[in-house]
């Protein structure tokens, strides 16, 4: 057999699903579609529900390998599920940066923070009538000192059989060094990975997709970057959505996300999938 001619199987993972109608409707028209085969939920977000809940099964429905995990969230505008999480900022989660800051100081509390995401992962539960098959973070704060351990231990706990998203890459340094944001992202996952080996818990073994927002740059060329060298059941984030009113107070990713659906719902993604001999399914 020609191994060689084996296309690579991917995960491609559109994020937020629940942060607001216009992304869960993005969301769902790319599964059904067979452009993405993975979404992460949020349990806190405005835009989750039985109804959206139902239709996104019935769009995965048709999608043998679309998998539905859990985006764990810890960072404002969204407010936490259990009563007694702190620390908040006028009753919501940190902002990224000061969460980031409050775990490398030592500050968070473990067990808040494992109370937390049990809640979380018990409102996955109640949505969807299983546990998530995999689990990762809004804005990456899975990755966090004092929140990865509690993290690890409540997957382990609640969601034994899912898998860990870490968001190190797999390319040599001298190619890592360009992208500041994603090079934090290497360094973070890197004690992240071998905690959740030592935890017996399984995680993608390579992450692409991070890029500054802000920039507003060409998606597909970005897309060309990410499925470069990227190995067996490697993990490409994913953006996409259709701009709302509640998205716009949530959240600056805006027209981005529509950027992002277009590409992904384009005729251009298919070809590219197919000349880096990387497959979906």
């Amino acid at each position: 057999m020609n191994h060689a001619a084996t296309p690579r199987r991917i995960w491609l993972c559109a994020d937020d699903y629940g942060i607001s109608p216009g992304v869960n409707r993005a969301i769902r028209d790319l599964i059904e579609r067979g452009r993405l085969n993975a979404t992460s939920v949020m349990v806190v977000g405005p835009a989750i529900g039985r109804d959206e809940v139902r239709a996104l099964g019935a769009a995965a429905a048709g999608n043998p390998r679309c998998a539905i995990g859990l985006h764990v969230t810890l960072t404002a505008p969204f407010a936490p599920l259990t009563m007694h999480f702190r620390p908040l900022d006028g009753g919501m989660f940190l902002p990224f940066p000061r969460l980031l800051r409050a775990g490398m100081l030592r500050r968070l509390d473990p067990e808040m923070v494992h109370a937390e995401l049990m809640v979380q992962l018990a409102a996955f539960g109640e949505l969807f009538g299983r546990a998530p098959d995999f689990v990762d973070g809004h804005q990456h704060a899975q990755l966090f000192p004092g929140v990865r351990d509690a993290f690890l231990a409540a997957v382990k706990q609640s969601a034994p059989g899912a898998w860990v998203r870490q968001g190190g890459r797999s390319l040599p340094l001298a190619r890592r060094l360009g992208a500041p944001k994603a090079l934090v992202l290497d360094v973070l996952s890197a004690q992240f990975r071998r905690r959740a080996a030592r935890a017996g818990i399984g995680f993608n073994p390579a992450f692409a997709g991070a890029y500054d927002f802000s920039s507003q740059p060409d998606f597909g060329a970005l897309m060309r970057q990410f499925l470069d060298a990227l190995p067996e059941d490697g993990l490409i984030m994913c953006h996409p959505g259709f701009v709302d009113d509640i998205l716009t107070g949530l959240d600056p990713l805006t027209a981005q996300r529509e950027r992002e659906h277009a590409f992904l719902g384009g005729e251009d993604f298919p070809p590219l999938l197919a000349a880096n001999k990387v497959t979906l399914g």
